[in-house]
Parts: structure tokens; C-alpha cells; sequence
């Protein structure tokens, strides 16, 4: 089972990867958006800083 410094690398990893996809983005998904809110609210959740990570903030 994975600990907590890798589970938050994870989520840091997936929360990078959903940023980058939505940078590329032309349109509006709310998919996507919604992946992202759920994505900040783990990370805030386990008490990671996402002010230096956040690549778009639409």
C-alpha cells in the first residue's frame, strides 16, 4: 500500500497532467474542469501549497 509522500506525488503528478491538458484546451470541458476541482481539493486536503503547481487558473 502506498504511503502518504506517495500518494501526494501522485496526485501532485495528476494534478500537473490535468493543468497541462487544460492549457491545451481550445474549448470548455467540464469534464476536465471538473477533474481539476477534485484534483485541488485532494491536494488542499493533504495540505499541499497549490499556489507554485497551478499552470491555469481559468
Amino acid at each position: 500500500m502506498a504511503d502518504a509522500n506517495e500518494l501526494r506525488t501522485f496526485e501532485i503528478e495528476n494534478y500537473s497532467r490535468l493543468q497541462r491538458i487544460k492549457a491545451a484546451n481550445e474549448g470548455d470541458n467540464t469534464v476536465l474542469d471538473y477533474e481539476i476541482k477534485v484534483s485541488k481539493a485532494k491536494l488542499e486536503g493533504m495540505g499541499v501549497n497549490l499556489e507554485n503547481i497551478t499552470l491555469v487558473d481559468k
